[in-house]
């Protein structure tokens, strides 16, 4: 079966979902005999349900998760930072480089009709993947592969090249009263 042609979608901005989209662009396309490759970047190990349901659906959705344990590097951070205040660690770095060459592989061999890189941005933004990597990532698409990159902040050059380009906004957020991430929900 396969596309025609593949674009390149974005789903990028600072509210909750842009994962949440790409999974379920993933299952519609199962659901319709294609076979999507979903890259993590930058999740970690935590086991999460959409990582349970790529099980149930593997072959047809490959899910990889590439990061490290536990983000970041609390050495070189002043003492009580936040995680989100760390500075990648090696491992981070090390991970984003295997995540990165997974993607090239499965944009550009012949198993995957959509590749998703999610958390791509997130991972320009800390400095583990250049901006540089990104544009070849698009360049290097090929016709019949759709390309889909989320993450916060999508660069302005990268928006520009992109075919779809959803914004998700924070309007309004469980945290901001105090109520954790949730199985099943957040994860």
């Amino acid at each position: 079966m396969g596309l025609s042609k593949g674009l390149v979608q974005i789903y990028t901005g600072d509210g909750k979902g842009k994962t949440s989209a790409a999974l379920g662009l993933a299952l519609r396309a199962v659901g319709q005999g294609l076979r999507v490759c979903f890259v993590q970047l930058m999740k970690g190990q935590i086991a999460s349900g959409e990582r349970a349901a790529a099980e149930r659906l593997a072959p047809d959705l490959e899910l990889r998760v590439f990061g490290a344990e536990k983000w970041g590097d609390a050495d070189k951070a002043p003492a009580g930072a936040p995680w989100w205040q760390l500075p990648p660690s090696d491992e981070d770095r090390a991970q984003a480089r295997r995540g990165l060459d997974f993607a090239r592989r499965a944009l550009t061999g012949e198993g995957c009709d959509i590749v998703v890189v999610d958390e791509i941005f997130g991972a320009v933004g800390a400095g583990l993947i250049s901006l540089e990597e990104v544009r070849e990532l698009i360049e290097g698409k090929p016709e019949r592969v759709e390309l889909v990159l989320t993450g916060r902040a999508a660069p302005a050059e990268i928006v520009e090249a992109a075919d779809l380009v959803t914004e998700m906004k924070a309007v309004k957020h469980p945290y901001q009263q105090g109520i954790g991430a949730r199985k099943g929900i957040e994860f």
